[in-house]
């Protein structure tokens, strides 16, 4: 068939040949999975990367990247034109290509290009980056593989955070519009934002804007090391966990230090200093400090978010435009944050389901849209119309229209709008901290958030639980929400739900209140869950029981069911 060689394709694929019974997802961060399984997948997402392409007109991005998962992990997923995630549809294809046996090789290619309709005699051109982990030079040399095979021309930058790839793919295909394609101007464009922001900041708030940064060990460290020359002024970053001694994401980084509540091993913290950390490949970022006393205190995505929007708002009314904003966020925003945007802010609130792609695409719906994941993935999406009228209003506006104007085109230039990116977003928060004089204290007593609690359990299915109203109110099985209500209504401020996870098979159980009971709330919602199961003979207990729990814990085995949930059932297993 013209375009595609599909002898070559055949000889090249069994270089990469798919090990047996390996069965992976397509979801939002693309595959993830132990590096040396990957080798297959690297060459087919190179294939099927210039075939969106072909079908796109466009360039393609691949980013080899397994963001805050171990350094023995890997991954890799697909950036389609405009720096988003790659299209649902694509995701099926991406999903059914990586899983074809070697002998239905270019039947599967074949019936890729005949559903997406691409033309195989367009050029194809892909951008390439990887993150700092061992594997991920030679899982991108597969990538190359499998792009050259098909024709296809590519651009490898090397090193790259993954938003710095959301942002050469999304600045190739507007002509330059976005901002030139190379590192350089990436650095260029958020360091001349950030300055021009900060000259009308006062001495007050944190003073020295010293700011100390746990980089995972990953390749925030180097991005970030590069870029601190174009900050000539107005901000000293000290870095730690830099990759010199310490493993990938190892006791330390975003998630680590969101999911433990506690600061990363290999950074001295002082009271009241202010810190931040990226996770390993610079998309999340959570900030922190430890007070007078030596205790922690978190500010994740929700208070972030709040900081942004409210700083936004205030602008917003200022130059007098009917420009809407609006707040997106899902089901695992703390209860406080959204009653301070909606209540304090006067900021509509959305939710959507779990998963970036979801809060991306809802907040392109405002003028200003502002989405963050509570784990610190998020960004600021500003549609063309407003873009105009601000740039417009910093032209031709009186003083105080226009220098809130000012800032906010210097606001659109800082934040990347391809993807949620932790280098530009601690530049956003550093400014807005400096020109609001607010300490790190005085951010985080916006609000006081709810105390709140997550647990997880391994399963055979996660689809046994399906949900509705973006993942916070459980379908089936049935009767369970209904206890869950029944058991949440007892407590102040209480709210809880229970949901399959997008990614693994694992359920996962959120719970929050204002009370000393949320210690137990989410195991009673999880003990709720497994009765829903019970009840209906669809369990499968496989778990093995802790030495010592109580005989009605021991493994059970339904021989009806197709959908099986593998669990402890004891108490004391949660």
């Amino acid at each position: 068939m013209g375009g595609m060689d599909l002898e070559a394709i055949t000889k090249h694929s069994a270089v990469h040949a798919k090990p047996n019974g390996l069965i992976l997802q397509y979801g939002t961060a693309g595959f993830r999975t132990k590096a040396e399984h990957l080798d297959h997948v690297m060459f087919r997402m190179g294939l099927l990367a210039v075939l969106r392409s072909k079908q796109t007109q466009s360039t393609i991005g691949v980013m080899v990247t397994a963001s805050h998962n171990p350094e023995e992990d890997n991954g890799v997923k697909l950036v389609d034109p405009l720096g988003e995630m790659l299209a649902p549809s694509w995701e099926e294809h991406a999903t059914c290509l990586a899983n074809a046996e070697e002998q239905d090789m270019q039947s599967v290619l074949l019936d890729i290009s005949k559903k997406a309709s691409v033309d195989l005699q367009q050029d194809a051109f892909i951008v390439i980056g990887r993150d700092t982990r061992p594997s991920s030079e030679k899982l991108a040399l597969s990538v190359i593989d499998g792009i050259t095979v098909l024709g296809g021309q590519f651009h490898d930058y090397g090193l790259l955070t993954t938003p710095q790839l959301h942002y050469m793919v999304y600045c190739r295909n507007t002509s330059g519009q976005y901002g030139k394609a190379t590192l350089d101007g990436y650095y260029q464009k958020l360091s001349a934002a950030f300055v021009e922001l900060t000259k009308q900041a006062s001495c007050s708030g944190d003073g020295s804007q010293s700011l100390r940064v746990d980089c995972a060990n990953g390749i925030g460290a180097l991005k970030l090391g590069e870029m601190e020359r174009y900050l000539s002024q107005g901000l000293s970053l000290q870095l730690f966990n830099v990759g010199t001694e310490g493993r990938l994401n190892h006791l330390c980084g975003a998630d680590f230090v969101k999911s433990h509540q506690k600061p990363p091993q290999g950074m001295e913290m002082k009271s009241n200093e202010r810190c931040c950390s990226f996770d390993g490949d610079a998309d999340r970022i959570v900030y922190y400090y430890s007070d007078a006393d030596g205790r922690f205190h978190l500010i994740d995505g929700d208070k972030i978010a709040a900081l942004i929007s409210s700083f936004l708002t205030e602008l917003l009314l200022q130059i007098g435009e009917n420009l809407n904003i609006g707040v997106v966020q899902t089901a695992y925003a703390n209860g406080s944050s959204t009653r301070f945007l909606e209540e304090v802010m006067k900021v509509p609130v959305y939710c959507t389901k779990t998963g970036v792609k979801h809060l991306h695409h809802k907040a392109q719906e405002f003028d200003v849209g502002v989405y963050f994941e509570a784990n610190g993935h998020g960004t600021v999406l500003f549609s063309k119309a407003a873009e105009t009228k601000i740039k417009q209003l910093a032209k031709e506006s009186e003083d105080e229209k226009r220098k809130a104007a000012k800032m906010l085109e210097n606001i659109i230039d800082l934040f990347n709008q391809a993807a949620g990116d932790a280098i530009s977003d601690m530049l956003v928060i550093e400014a807005i901290l400096a020109l609001k004089g607010l300490t790190v204290q005085q951010w985080d007593a916006l609000y006081a958030d709810l105390p709140n609690r997550q647990l997880k359990v391994q399963v055979a299915d996660r689809q046994v639980i399906s949900t509705t109203d973006a993942e916070r109110q459980a379908v089936t099985p049935p009767g369970l929400q209904e206890a869950i209500n029944n058991l949440v209504k007892k407590y102040k401020l209480s709210r809880a739900f229970v949901r399959p996870s997008g990614t693994e098979d694992v359920v996962r159980v959120y719970a929050e209140a204002d009370s000393q009971v949320i210690p137990m709330l989410p195991s009673q919602c999880l003990q709720l869950a497994i009765s829903s199961y019970w009840a209906s003979s669809s369990v499968t207990m496989l778990s093995k029981p802790r030495s010592g729990c109580c005989p009605w814990t021991a493994p059970r085995m339904c021989r009806r069911s197709p959908c099986r949930l593998q669990v402890c059932l004891s108490r004391c297993c949660l």
